[in-house]
């Protein structure tokens, strides 16, 4: 009996948590906070950063090139990744997100030794989560081990702003470091592989920090790093609209302390549609890889992308992982950089060929998707249809891929937070409008129901 109760409840989810979805249009509600056209709703204003894809003219939205400023800087400007000389560009970046103009040369490297003198953990804090209670997700490791952190904190519910630039820049400093123990405490419990705890080396940039302390040898290349640093860039921050960046403005207008916010932010960082969609991407593209023969032959692969679209391959849902974004339009600005970058480390290695094939799927899928859906509408390929292929030519294990992500978004999280709590001031509250009648329901005993 017991049982068969339990199996109507089951059989009862999707009833008892449908809404109608004609509610959605006659009390016309912003799905998503989107409007009609799929632009965003607007719900705050900003002086971090601004994402572009589109213009409106006469309310009719018009594709345009994409554009990522940084305090107002373009971010291709800030990376310069033609100049040979260019070292490691993630510190400068956090610095200038957080405190608004990018710094003196004496400045970045005061900055640098903060950071530097952050990475420590507290005593016990290691064994207490890494060693003991590991969590076959690295995200959801993370999340935890960044509200851990609460309870080493003595003034962990200040909110003055030396309090807030301090747990922002400590986290940004320690999160790498609890990243890759985290990987290895993983491997060491669910793959019984082994357990690597390289101690960091104080002086290196997080981008080198993190392949120093992921690789068994500790050897690195100037060009891997450099070419993480790129991705730690790109990934620094994105607007105040994408869903963990407004998580952490949501939680932030609460008043809550930063550890939970920061928690919170990487939580949402890790649902599919949002930070973990590179799994998607990486598992589409292996499957792409399989089936077709010849990467160069373009034929098959339209034939490829046009079963993926008709719902005959890959996860049947007719997306084309890595194609299309909420703003940008003809192109993704972290999608150029990424694609430029990795052009440079892939000529004459293995990875070439791969890359040549995940240009052949940006070039062939707008089409393939006008032929199929007959839609007219442009689309340009996300940083993530290059960005897990990066990390993989880095060596980098799939599982880190998010977390990666996370460690970076780590300084846009906090300047949106630094400003929500300046300038914000109030809690974030929008209204669900009840779809049933005003008048309540009739109380019926138990004994006569």
């Amino acid at each position: 009996m017991e049982e068969q109760e339990k199996f109507k409840l089951y059989e009862l989810f999707n009833s008892i948590n449908s809404v109608d979805p004609h509610m959605f249009e006659r009390f016309d509600v912003k799905r998503g906070l989107r409007n009609a056209d799929g632009t965003g709703v607007l719900a705050g204003v900003t002086n971090i950063s601004n994402v572009h894809g589109y213009l409106i003219s006469d309310d009719v939205k018009i594709p345009d090139e994409g554009s990522l400023l940084y305090r107002g800087y373009e971010l291709s400007d800030l990376l310069n990744i033609d100049d040979e000389g260019r070292r490691y560009n993630y510190e400068e970046i956090v610095y200038l997100l957080l405190m608004g103009n990018l710094p003196t040369q004496e400045q970045l490297d005061g900055f640098i030794s903060v950071i530097d003198a952050e990475r420590d953990l507290p005593d016990g804090f290691t064994k207490s989560i890494i060693m003991h209670d590991v969590a076959p997700d690295l995200m959801n490791l993370l999340a935890q081990a960044t509200l851990l952190l609460y309870s080493y904190d003595k003034n962990a519910e200040t909110r003055a702003p030396e309090h807030e630039i301090h747990t922002a820049l400590s986290v940004i400093s320690r999160l790498p470091r609890i990243m890759v123990l985290a990987h290895y405490s993983k491997k060491a419990r669910f793959e019984r592989g082994s357990m690597i705890m390289h101690p960091f080396i104080p002086g290196e940039s997080t981008a080198e920090t993190i392949l120093s302390m992921l690789r068994p040898d500790r050897q690195y290349t100037r060009e891997e790093a450099r070419m993480l640093d790129i991705m730690l860039c790109i990934h620094a921050e994105h607007g105040g609209g994408n869903n963990s960046t407004f998580t952490t403005r949501v939680l932030s207008s609460a008043d809550t302390d930063p550890y939970a916010t920061y928690s919170a932010a990487m939580s949402s960082l890790k649902g599919f549609r949002h930070g973990g969609a590179n799994h998607k991407i990486r598992a589409m593209q292996a499957e792409a890889k399989a089936q077709i023969t010849d990467w160069e032959d373009d034929d098959q692969i339209a034939e490829y992308l046009t079963r993926v679209v008709k719902k005959e391959a890959f996860d049947k849902t007719g997306l084309i992982y890595g194609m299309g974004h909420a703003v940008y339009t003809k192109s993704d600005p972290r999608a150029v950089i990424c694609k430029s970058f990795a052009e440079k480390l892939a000529v004459g290695t293995e990875f070439e060929r791969e890359l040549n094939l995940l240009k052949s799927i940006e070039r062939i899928s707008p089409q393939i998707l006008r032929d199929v859906k007959g839609t007219d509408k442009e689309m340009c390929a996300n940083v993530d249809m290059y960005s897990g292929f990066v990390y993989a030519m880095l060596g980098i294990p799939e599982d880190l891929f998010t977390p990666l992500f996370a460690c970076a978004r780590m300084a846009g999280w906090a300047a949106h937070r630094f400003e929500e709590i300046v300038s914000g001031r109030r809690i974030i509250r929008p209204a669900y409008k009840a779809t049933f009648s005003s008048r309540p329901r009739t109380y019926v005993p138990i004994s006569e129901r």
